[in-house]
């Protein structure tokens, strides 16, 4: 018997494209942008309130040491993700490293192995660029994250933490 949930699923991700972002689209990946700061307001008090961004999307779609992609079902695009070169720290083995960022999927879309087909191509982008590490931030208490990325093969290896000293 075939499980038609699977199928859909099957079917679905066949329709996926991920592709490098285009100018074009940056007013809907800035509304992506505000989309992921707004899930992550309740893990982090210390965001501002206004309106900021993350990212400068424009100059990392132009560069060569940065990869944004989507993944875009017919005409619409549901997920995105990022990864730029960044230099290691002196104590690290790796002089270069791939830093991933601006992980977002619609919430429709989500659970369906969107994040991952653009993780998978951005660890491609990093092998072609001579990167053999690759790393992500993510807040602790965000599990739905945490699960996501360690079901692609990341895991954790320092916890940041913080102590408000205000008055």
């Amino acid at each position: 018997m075939i499980d038609l949930w699977q199928y859909h699923i099957d079917i679905l991700m066949e329709n996926i494209q991920i592709r490098q972002a285009r100018l074009d689209e940056l007013p809907t990946l800035l509304a992506f942008e505000q989309n992921l700061i707004a899930n992550e307001r309740p893990f982090d008090d210390t965001l501002v309130e206004h309106t900021f961004h993350y990212y400068d999307l424009e100059k990392m779609i132009r560069s060569d040491d940065a990869e944004v992609l989507v993944a875009v079902l017919g005409d619409r695009l549901v997920a995105s993700g990022h990864a730029r070169i960044l230099e290691g720290k002196s104590y690290n083995r790796f002089q270069r490293y791939a830093f991933l960022g601006f992980m977002y999927t619609e919430p429709d879309m989500r659970g369906r192995g969107i994040n991952k087909l653009i993780i998978d191509e951005l660890v491609v982008w990093a092998r072609k660029k001579g990167l053999d590490e690759v790393r992500l931030q993510v807040y602790s208490d965000n599990a739905s994250a945490v699960t996501a990325y360690e079901k692609v093969g990341f895991r954790k290896i320092l916890t940041e933490m913080r102590l408000a000293t205000s008055i």
